[in-house]
């Protein structure tokens, strides 16, 4: 059994850019207790697993250092990049991802790795007392989606400098969040934070955009969208907004490859076995 590690950047211009994860291809099913160990010790933002289905359809897992997540946009892209990469799938060949959240067609295309999204439209909301103590600079506009609050503030300045409360936002009912503001060089940044998943802030956010898409379509009455989230490290986006789908197209680097020890994959067979008992 050879079971494969990736250290992969997603939505990066260069090696010390996007958004860093883990792909592990299995060549059997493991427990969930064990890939959340492996995650927790490997400690990327995600660390996403891959088994192979079918012809050009892989069951696909993220999980943060902390729990499993549902949707992860920079983990996807890096699941399919490696498959091509690697010769495992043809690259005009897209392929399928089985996901807790239903399935992901991925495709490669000029710009590089397209995910089809299923967009996540937000719904406008007060500016309460509580949504306005989750940042230290003035908010415009404030916005819900499924999981995440999503807040404009006035410019790119203000939100490079903004301190988010972390301790608050752990403690209210959504997953983590969006901060935006309009930009020079892009049609919109962005940051992230999610401390109830175990990100203090995320480096590059793909599922972020299937929210930020429609926020922006509809403000800058444009359906193409070239966005970059302010991180410390930084990603470019490439978002084509098409009402109920969100097509968002990022860059992919492989920094390394290698094996799993035969230590490891022996505790991968002890663990199984005892499962079963």
């Amino acid at each position: 059994m050879s079971t494969y590690l990736y250290r992969v950047n997603a939505f990066s211009q260069d090696l010390t850019s996007g958004n860093p994860a883990y792909v592990i291809q299995l060549t059997s099913p493991i427990h969930k207790q064990f890939m959340q160990a492996i995650a927790k010790e490997l400690n990327l933002p995600i660390t996403a697993f891959l088994l192979e289905q079918q012809c050009n359809v892989y069951e696909l897992r993220w999980f943060t250092p902390s729990k499993e997540i549902k949707l992860c946009g920079h983990g996807t892209l890096a699941a399919a990049h490696i498959l091509w990469e690697e010769g495992i799938i043809e690259d005009q060949h897209p392929i399928t991802f089985a996901t807790k959240s239903g399935h992901l067609k991925v495709e490669k295309v000029e710009k590089g790795v397209q995910l089809a999204f299923s967009t996540d439209a937000p719904t406008p909301i007060d500016i309460t007392s509580t949504i306005q103590k989750l940042v230290d600079v003035p908010i415009l506009k404030a916005a819900q989606n499924s999981d995440r609050y999503i807040i404009e503030v006035a410019d790119e300045e203000l939100l490079k400098r903004l301190v988010p409360n972390l301790d608050l936002l752990a403690t209210l009912p959504v997953t983590g969040l969006v901060v935006t503001s309009p930009s020079t060089k892009y049609d919109f940044v962005s940051r992230y934070f999610a401390p109830r998943i175990g990100i203090e802030e995320d480096f590059v956010t793909g599922s972020a955009h299937c929210g930020l898409a429609p926020y922006w379509s509809q403000r800058l009455n444009k359906k193409q969208l070239y966005a970059f989230q302010s991180s410390e490290r930084g990603g470019e986006l490439f978002i084509y907004y098409q009402g109920d789908l969100t097509y968002i197209t990022g860059k992919v680097i492989t920094i390394y490859k290698s094996h799993f020890n035969e230590l490891l994959l022996k505790d991968i067979e002890t663990f199984n076995n005892r499962k079963k008992r």
